[in-house]
C-alpha cells in the first residue's frame, strides 16, 4: 500500500465552538480529521504517533478549518476536499467514497451501503470500515444507521452523533 512520505504530512490544530478539531494532511490531500475534543492536547493525541513526521501548519488547512467551524456551528456546508486514503484497504476506500456522497440532512443503512456495493452480505463489513474511518464529518458515517432507523456505533460515540444529525435536521 502507498503512503505518503513524513515530510509531506502537514498537521494543524483549530478551535470551533464544539471543541478543538486535529487536521492532518499529505501532498495528496486530507489523511485523518478528530471529531471535536475539549482540549487541543485531546486533539493532538488523537492524530496519534503520525504527528512525529508532520509538520504544524495552518495555510493548507485554511479554507477547511473555517468549513469546519460553520458546520459545527449549524451551518450546511459541503467539503469538496480532496483525500487521501492510501492507507486504506480498497474495500474501505469504497465504503468511504459511498458514504461520501450521502446528502447532508439524510441517512443511509449499513444494508443499503453494502448492497450499493454489490456485497449485501457485508454489513458487518461496512460497519467495521466505517468504525475506521480517518475523516468523520468530512466522510460523513455518521449518517449512517442501523437498517430499523436506530442510532448505532459511532467512534465519536452516540451522542455525538445524535448531535450531528440533529444539527443536519434543524431547519
Amino acid at each position: 500500500m502507498p503512503t505518503a512520505l513524513a515530510g509531506e504530512l502537514k498537521y494543524f490544530i483549530a478551535d470551533t465552538e464544539r471543541g478543538w478539531v486535529g487536521i492532518l494532511g499529505s501532498n495528496s490531500g486530507l489523511r485523518q480529521t478528530t471529531l471535536p475534543c475539549p482540549r487541543a492536547e485531546e486533539a493532538e493525541r488523537r492524530l496519534g504517533d503520525v504527528l512525529k513526521g508532520a509538520t504544524f501548519y495552518k495555510k493548507p488547512f485554511a479554507g477547511l478549518v473555517e468549513r469546519l467551524k460553520s458546520y459545527l456551528a449549524g451551518k450546511r456546508v459541503d467539503f469538496p476536499d480532496a483525500v487521501d486514503l492510501s492507507t486504506a484497504t480498497p474495500f474501505q476506500r469504497r465504503v468511504w467514497q459511498l458514504t461520501r456522497l450521502i446528502p447532508y440532512g439524510e441517512t443511509r443503512s449499513y444494508g443499503w451501503i453494502a448492497s450499493h456495493l454489490g456485497k449485501t452480505g457485508a454489513v458487518r463489513a461496512v460497519g467495521q470500515a466505517l468504525a475506521k474511518n480517518p475523516l468523520p464529518i468530512i466522510i460523513p458515517c455518521h449518517r449512517v444507521v442501523a437498517g430499523d432507523g436506530n442510532l448505532s456505533g459511532y467512534s465519536g460515540g452516540i451522542e455525538m452523533k445524535r448531535y450531528l444529525l440533529r444539527r443536519e435536521a434543524a431547519p
